[in-house]
């Protein structure tokens, strides 16, 4: 019922981001995403867009406060297209919010050691479990919950009327997401 799987830059493969991708395939109802450093590649946020527009209640779920103001306004500057697509993301007010984790329609969790940037998915050293375990999904799942209590939820209206200087902060962070 588990499958550990590693990546790294010896191995020559992306097991990490292929692991997160066929998550995300795999759902019909509804995925789950905590994540500290939100930096992903286009494939995670293309994939993650199309899911919410097939139906998929699709959460991504980050910390308010990061400990990279840097990575932060990367982060943010993904959220455009995935909330426009109908993605919910919400902001963890708790602190870091260091979990990295997904349930897949309370069947299927991840526990991993990989954030969903770039550093994880190409050059850090990296370790999942994934379990087929109704059971453990949804335990994972009330964790996960739990963090979404404790969340704010970023507002597409709220999002489009932020201030110019914001939207060119964030942009310019993006820019350089494939070297955070």
């Amino acid at each position: 019922i588990a499958q550990v799987v590693a990546s790294g830059p010896n191995f020559r493969n992306h097991a990490a981001t292929q692991l997160i991708q066929s998550c995300i395939h795999e759902a019909d109802q509804q995925i789950v995403l905590t994540t500290p450093y939100f930096v992903p590649d286009i494939a995670t946020i293309v994939n993650l867009a199309t899911a919410a527009r097939r139906g998929i209640e699709v959460t991504v779920v980050v910390p308010r406060r990061n400990d990279s103001r840097l990575v932060a306004l990367a982060s943010r500057s993904n959220y455009g297209p995935l909330l426009e697509a109908g993605v919910r993301i919400l902001e963890f007010e708790g602190g870091l919010l260091h979990a990295k984790t997904i349930t897949v329609d309370r069947r299927i969790g991840l526990v991993t050691s990989c954030n969903l940037d770039r550093r994880s998915f190409d050059l850090n050293f990296e370790a999942g479990v994934l379990i087929f375990d109704t059971d453990f999904a949804s335990n994972l799942r009330f964790l996960q919950q739990s963090y979404m209590e404790r969340s704010v939820t970023v507002d597409l209206d709220d999002w489009n009327h932020r201030s110019r200087f914001r939207n060119i902060l964030e942009n310019a962070a993006g820019l350089l997401s494939p070297l955070l």
